[in-house]
């Protein structure tokens, strides 16, 4: 069930996709429920949360193990944006952002998408050196390319936590923290498995919303999603 358009596979809503130079890329978090907008959790705490939502398969990798059963096929209205001149208003939207909020921001990268070039994870790694109160967290399906080991390198234990998602046999989703990715793919997968992880406490109702919560750029241990 993959969506073809054109020599493109891409998102089954075309018309959702927006131009980024048009439309304001970064979305509050209070957007959306299960992010939060205010970040009480520790470490972050005092920052502010913003999203950004790219085109889902356009920019993933095919070996995604969700390639055909992605989220994404479920949100409609969700605002896709492309690659067109997406850095350069992300960098200005970025500026604009951290002159306002004194404690910082935080930005959940890819609410759908994954990072779909080198260069586009350099400018990530390009925003954290040039502004030392950003942080940014969130998931790809990145696996041993090129992009992948950019993603590696641009990690940073305070400031950004890319988590990698894994393989599973259960009813749900795996992501594994980049240190249990790095040093060994099956064993981040399996941890589930042996008392390592958790199910998120946003979706089991422990807890309000990421921003309240904060575990996913705490935690070293894996982290379960009940599929969407």
């Amino acid at each position: 069930m993959c969506y073809n358009t054109g020599m493109k596979v891409s998102t089954r809503y075309q018309k959702s996709i927006k131009n980024a130079p048009e439309f304001t890329t970064l979305k509050k978090g209070s957007s959306n429920k299960k992010l939060g907008f205010n970040i009480t959790a520790k470490k972050w705490t005092g920052k502010r949360l913003y999203s950004l939502t790219l085109v889902e398969r356009e920019t993933c990798p095919t070996t995604c193990h969700h390639w055909n059963d992605c989220y994404g096929n479920n949100m409609p209205f969700a605002h896709r944006f492309s690659k067109v001149g997406l850095t350069d208003k992300l960098n200005k939207e970025i500026d604009i952002l951290m002159d306002k909020h004194k404690k910082g921001i935080v930005i959940r990268l890819h609410v759908l998408g994954d990072f779909y070039s080198e260069s586009y994870v350099r400018f990530w790694k390009e925003q954290l050196e040039k502004h030392p109160l950003l942080c940014i967290f969130g998931y790809t399906a990145r696996k041993g390319d090129n992009i992948a080991h950019a993603i590696w390198r641009m990690n940073h234990p305070d400031r950004c936590v890319i988590r990698h998602s894994g393989n599973k046999e259960y009813d749900g989703k795996l992501f594994a923290t980049q240190k249990a990715f790095k040093e060994n793919w099956s064993y981040a997968a399996d941890e589930s498995f042996e008392g390592k992880s958790f199910d998120c406490p946003e979706q089991t109702g422990k807890i309000k919303d990421c921003a309240s919560c904060g575990l996913c750029w705490i935690t070293t241990k894996t982290v379960r999603f009940a599929t969407h």
